[in-house]
This record gives structure tokens, sequence and C-alpha cells, in this order.
């Protein structure tokens, strides 16, 4: 028997109180990015242009967490750990705090709430409606992630649900609009790991299928 099955069971769900461990071990590692550029800004730490700083790195953030809420179904699927499934709502709900702050950050500090000019910013840039899209998508999902509207909704919900993918997409495309020729290492990294989880749900998809088309 290997050491791995011997010592260590990911199929194995944990207590009530290691769940809430690591339910506090995501809270604190989805909080630590903010906490960080919160500290930077204090400290002056922010370069010349902090705004900027700011919205590229709750941007970023935002996009890490989408990815890896996406990732989650697959790591059960993979390595038998039908617990995990129990975080991905909250990993969800950082993404959206970040996505919430990156666009709130761009209304408030870059155009002063004032909607003409943020509706002409949309229009005129491309990667800003873009941005703008994948926000308009995220934010049926975090309000609707609560088990009361997953009980309203039925099966609707996951339909739903099921946009998580293109805003994620449309995010990524947001990203590699911003990013300068030199610098395409980490979206292209991001835009692989998208393909391969969109690529393996299509494949479920079509696994789960072929039974009841050859029947």
């Amino acid at each position: 028997m290997s050491i791995i099955s011997t010592s260590f069971n990911l199929s194995r769900s944990p207590s009530v109180n290691g769940l809430r461990g690591l339910h506090a071990c995501v809270f604190a590692l989805g909080a630590l990015p903010a906490g960080i550029m919160v500290l930077a800004l204090l400290r002056g730490e922010l370069g010349v242009n902090p705004v900027e700083t700011l919205i590229h790195g709750t941007g970023i953030w935002a996009l890490r967490l989408l990815l890896l809420t996406l990732a989650i179904t697959p790591i059960r699927w993979l390595s038998g750990a039908v617990w995990v499934i129990r975080l991905r709502r909250q990993v969800g709900l950082w993404a959206f705090f970040y996505a919430l702050s990156h666009f709130s950050i761009f209304i408030i500090f870059e155009h002063s709430l004032v909607l003409s000019t943020i509706a002409l910013d949309i229009i005129e840039r491309p990667y800003i409606l873009l941005g703008t899209s994948a926000f308009v998508l995220l934010l049926p999902l975090a309000l609707t992630s609560t088990q009361g509207w997953m009980r309203r909704l039925g099966r609707n919900w996951k339909r739903l649900h099921r946009l998580i993918y293109p805003a994620a997409l449309l995010g990524l495309l947001h990203f590699f609009w911003l990013i300068k020729a030199n610098r395409w290492v980490e979206p292209l990294i991001y835009a692989a790991l998208l393909a391969v989880m969109l690529g393996w749900r299509l494949w479920r998809r079509r696994s789960a299928l072929w039974p009841t088309r050859f029947a």
C-alpha cells in the first residue's frame, strides 16, 4: 500500500472542526492580497500611480481566484476529495470581492462616479467593455450563492452559475488586452488553465451523454 493512501486520504471528509479550520484558512488566504495592498497603500509603496496599481492588483486577483473556483470541481473529481466542493463558494465570493473592488476603484477614483464619463470609457475602450461585461456576469452569481437561492432556483441555479465560464473568458480577454508585449507568460498560463478546464467540462458532459445516445 502506498504512503499516500495510508497517511493521507484525500477522499476522507474532514471533521466539523477540520472543515471550520479549512474555511478559516481560505478566508485568511483570500484576505491576504487585499491586506498587502492596503498596507502598501498606507506606507506609500504603490508607486507613482497608486490607483492604477490597485486596479491592476485587484483585477489580477479576481481572475486568479475565478480560475481557482473553476478548478475545484476537477480537483474534486481527480482526487476523490468530495469535501473540497464545500470551499468553492467561499473562493468564488473572494473572486467576486476582488472583482467588485477592481470595478469600484475604477469608477470611483478614475471617474469620480460620473456616469457619463464611465459610459463613454466603456464604449470607447473595448477592454473596459470586456471587463465590465465579466463583472456584470459575476454579479448575479454572487447574489444567488446562498443555500436559499439554490432552493428557490432549483435546476435553474446550476444553469445560471454556468455564467462563470463566459465571465472567466471575458476577464481573461480583458487581461490579455492590457498586457505589454514582453509579459505574455502569465496570461498564457491562465489561458491554458482555462482551456484545460473548459475541455475537461466538455469531455465530462460528452461522457455523460454517450451511454444515453448509444443505448
